[in-house]
């Protein structure tokens, strides 16, 4: 896992319109779990840090989507929603594009420009409010991170898996919510 690490961190260093060329399977499914399971660690770190600035009373009135929507929907409903037709809409909007990009120089700021942007259209997972928008780019830091390597396996192995490492990780977060959610009556 340290190799696929250090050749992400390269990667973000200096992101170029390259494809991985080992096309084995098995190959790309252990750097997609690799990847998921950075992302999982990042994102945990990120909200660690947000949860103690919650309960120091710096981050005041947030309100975050999934605080009543998994009270009032159908379970599965939101998963599919989360694990399926939100990850194949937004790599389709976000990342598939990349491609686009053949300049290197382009293609570098169109990528980071892409994350920028996917980080903040989650911003509205948020009631929006003063604090909310002081505290944006926390708040959004997970979503760009992982915006960044879903951005990453779509250049380095293609969309498909982009849509995958998408799906797995949004699936894995539902799910937990859902059960979190279930266990409180």
């Amino acid at each position: 896992m340290i190799s696929i690490l250090n050749e992400l961190i390269q990667y973000l260093i200096n992101p170029i319109l390259e494809k991985d060329e080992n096309k084995n399977f098995l190959y790309r499914f252990k750097v997609l779990i690799y990847l998921l399971s950075i992302s999982f660690i990042f994102s945990f770190l990120i909200s660690t840090i947000t949860r103690l600035l919650t309960l120091v009373g710096v981050l005041q009135d947030i309100s975050h989507i999934t605080d009543s929507l998994f009270d009032d929907s159908n379970g599965f409903k939101i998963l599919f929603f989360a694990a399926i037709l939100a990850p194949l809409i937004e790599e389709l909007i976000f990342r598939g594009p990349l491609i686009y990009f053949n300049q290197p120089r382009v293609f570098k700021i169109a990528f980071y420009t892409i994350g920028v942007i996917f980080a903040y259209v989650h911003i509205f997972n948020f009631e929006i409010t003063t604090n909310v928008l002081l505290f944006s780019p926390l708040l959004v830091a997970p979503q760009f991170f992982i915006g960044l390597i879903f951005g990453f396996i779509r250049i380095r192995f293609g969309l498909i898996w982009s849509i995958l490492l998408h799906s797995i990780y949004n699936g894995i977060l539902v799910s937990l919510f859902l059960l979190a959610s279930h266990g409180n009556p």
